[in-house]
């Protein structure tokens, strides 16, 4: 069959564009995600493009939606080719301020969203010998300040994708995890943290980024096609990855300094 899809966090931002991008090649979308009016847009603008399927209301927190998701994708599809774990939360704030509620809340959606995914369509994934595009972000690498519990999450995401890259791999299933740095979204849409003033301040850099979703989803497309394990799409991610493996210490100093300045220690 080839050529289907599913993505979670499908109805905006990068699910949305890396939806269209697949769209222009003909393939057929499973979109998933909380907010339905962003579904029904995001498949009017697949089919546009080139591309048709359907959409599916799903929480990633509950595994049976997941699972019911898989169903459908069985039944409509035949099967799936690509499992997309894009769904995902911001949060942020120092760790001595974030309860455990918040820190639940962030590992819920942003990691556990992604295993549970990874569960549900393995068996699919299997059948086909298809593929699994994993979508963490540069937080699992360099671990920025007065964001533990996102960072803990991201980097789950990463772990994970590298276990699962040995394992399938003998099955014929092909994992990939995405890293992007900042770029012009509505991830803060869902922001949780007590921090209220952090929100803005990232909100400056994802504004400011010259990067949009639509450039980070055709990296990624472009990628994956190349069988890259990790997609970093922003060459000042790559370079500070770089620096990280060479001489962590310097990253660690650098992300020392922007605490002091966000916690208002220097000018």
């Amino acid at each position: 069959m080839g050529k289907r899809m599913m993505i979670t966090g499908a109805g905006s931002g990068l699910g949305r564009e890396m939806a269209l991008r697949w769209a222009r090649e003909g393939w057929r979308l499973a979109l998933a995600d909380i907010n339905e009016a962003g579904l029904v847009e995001t498949l009017r603008l697949v089919r546009e493009a080139g591309g048709d399927g359907f959409i599916q209301r799903c929480d990633v927190r509950d595994y049976s939606q997941l699972t019911a998701l898989a169903q459908a994708c069985a039944e409509r599809f035949a099967g799936l080719d690509v499992l997309v774990n894009n769904a995902g939360v911001a949060s942020g704030g120092f760790f001595g301020e974030l309860t455990l509620e918040d820190w639940e809340w962030q590992l819920s959606i942003n990691l556990m969203g992604v295993v549970k995914g990874c569960k549900a369509f393995l068996p699919l994934l299997l059948a086909s010998k298809g593929a699994i595009i994993n979508i963490a972000s540069m937080a699992a690498l360099m671990q920025g300040p007065a964001m533990s519990n996102y960072n803990v999450a991201k980097a789950g995401v990463v772990a994970l994708s590298e276990s699962l890259l040995v394992e399938l791999e003998p099955d014929g299933v092909k994992v990939h995890v995405v890293c992007p740095s900042f770029f012009q979204t509505n991830l803060l849409d869902s922001f949780r943290g007590p921090t209220p003033a952090m929100k803005q301040q990232v909100q400056k850099l994802l504004d400011g980024s010259p990067i949009s979703a639509a450039d980070v989803a055709s990296y990624i497309y472009d990628e994956v096609g190349a069988g890259r394990f990790m997609i970093l799409p922003h060459e000042e991610g790559r370079q500070a990855w770089q620096l990280k493996q060479r001489n962590p210490q310097a990253i660690h100093e650098q992300m020392a300094l922007i605490g002091e300045k966000m916690r208002g220690k220097r000018p």
